[in-house]
């Protein structure tokens, strides 16, 4: 299953997309080298700047909330789940709420997704539907309610 050394498999994996340390771990795990092997390869991959689980975090967040993927708790969760460590992740995801206003995006997502949908005249079930939906998405319930209050249609 291995082919060549774990920073060779590391480089080829990395040439795809970025990875977090943990999924390159996994990953180098589940090829089949040993931990030492591992630990050296993150170790240099990192010195090397080739590894980084900040810019990770960040690039990922920005392009998930760019292209209406999530937002807030939802990525919050998604990076957890990746092995991005938690100070990080609350660090990107603060940095990012000043580039990408939960209002804001709030706003484009119920345009794209529920164009024509006015709250004034949806039933109880469209509603709840609606609203799972944006709460599913990382959105808080205060701000999709307040969307909701001042906007009659989209």
């Amino acid at each position: 299953m291995k082919r060549g050394s774990a920073f060779d498999c590391s480089l080829r994996v990395l040439a795809l997309r970025d990875h977090s340390e943990a999924e390159l771990r996994r990953k180098l795990k589940e090829k089949g080298y040993d931990q030492e092997g591992i630990e050296g390869c993150v170790a240099r991959l990192r010195d090397l700047g080739y590894l980084d689980d900040a810019r990770f975090a960040r690039v990922f967040a920005a392009s998930a909330i760019r292209n209406g993927r999530g937002y807030g708790v939802r990525l919050k969760l998604e990076l957890a789940r990746r092995g991005v460590d938690a100070a990080t992740v609350q660090e990107v995801l603060a940095e990012l709420a000043q580039e990408f206003g939960e209002a804001e995006i709030l706003a484009q997502t119920m345009a794209r997704r529920f164009a024509g949908y006015d709250p004034d005249t949806a039933t109880d079930k469209e509603k709840r539907k609606v609203i799972g939906y944006l709460q599913r998405k990382g959105f808080s319930l205060s701000a999709i309610f307040a969307q909701l209050n001042t906007h009659s249609t989209f």
